[in-house]
C-alpha cells in the first residue's frame, strides 16, 4: 500500500492532492449532514421558546416553516443578511426584541390567524 501511495505522490502529485482534497471535503459534508440529522431528530429541538440569539432559519426549522413563511411572520420582504437573528430583526424594525418575540410567539401558536 505504501509503495502505491509513494508512487502516486512522486508521479502524480497534483492528482493525488486533488483527490485528497475532494475526499476531505466529502467527509466534512457527510459528517455535517449526520450532525444536522442527529440534532434535529431530537424532539427537544422542536418548538423551543424563542430567544434573541436565534436565527430566522433556526426558528423556521424548529417550527417546520419555510424561509419565505418565516420572513412573512417577522414582516420582512427579504432577508438582507445571510443569517439574521431575532435581535437583528427587532432592531431593524425599530422595536424591542421582547415585543418581536411576543408577536412571533403568538403567530406561531395560532398560524391560522
Amino acid at each position: 500500500m505504501k509503495s502505491r501511495l509513494g508512487h502516486l505522490w512522486v508521479h502524480h502529485k497534483f492528482l493525488f492532492l486533488s483527490f485528497a482534497l475532494a475526499f476531505a471535503v466529502t467527509v466534512f459534508f457527510a459528517l455535517r449532514a449526520v450532525v444536522f440529522f442527529v440534532y434535529w431528530s431530537d424532539p427537544n429541538h422542536r418548538y423551543q421558546p424563542l430567544e434573541p440569539w436565534m436565527t430566522l432559519g433556526y426558528v423556521a426549522h424548529s417550527y417546520d416553516l419555510s424561509r419565505e413563511q418565516m420572513l412573512l411572520l417577522v414582516e420582512l420582504p427579504k432577508a438582507p443578511r445571510l443569517r439574521p437573528t431575532l435581535k437583528w430583526v427587532a432592531k431593524s424594525r425599530g422595536i424591542p426584541v421582547e415585543q418581536l418575540i411576543s408577536e412571533l410567539s403568538k403567530k406561531l401558536e395560532s398560524p391560522d390567524d
